[in-house]
């Protein structure tokens, strides 16, 4: 009998926990990911939030059809904030970069 596939929470922390300095925590029902004890990514729905620079996310918005705002929960975040949606947890490989990218943004804010 083969082992079940990995849960969707699984393939996303095998991206996000093997950057330097990532600590997952749940807050408000979200599993979330830290840096410097500053949230920059969370699980949400059918996504991955993640912050970036205003500009960056914008870019993002009307380039990517699978990056949308980040509202967890139906609640509208700040403009920094998006969720990139993908069918399958394994594929935020693909996005890290894009994940890198958001870790060093928020390790580098000062007093947000």
């Amino acid at each position: 009998m083969s082992a079940p596939p990995p849960s969707r929470k699984a393939q996303i922390d095998a991206v996000l926990l093997k950057l330097p300095g990532v600590v997952g925590k749940k807050i408000n029902g979200l599993d979330a990911y830290f840096v410097n004890d500053r949230m920059f990514a969370c699980i949400s729905g059918n996504g991955v939030g993640l912050r970036l620079p205003l500009s960056t996310a914008r870019e993002l918005q009307f380039s990517r059809e699978n990056v949308v705002a980040f509202q967890p929960g139906g609640v509208t975040s700040t403009q920094e904030w998006i969720q990139i949606d993908r069918a399958d947890g394994a594929d935020y490989e693909r996005d890290r970069e894009l994940f890198e990218a958001s870790l060093e943004f928020v390790a580098g804010a000062r007093g947000r």
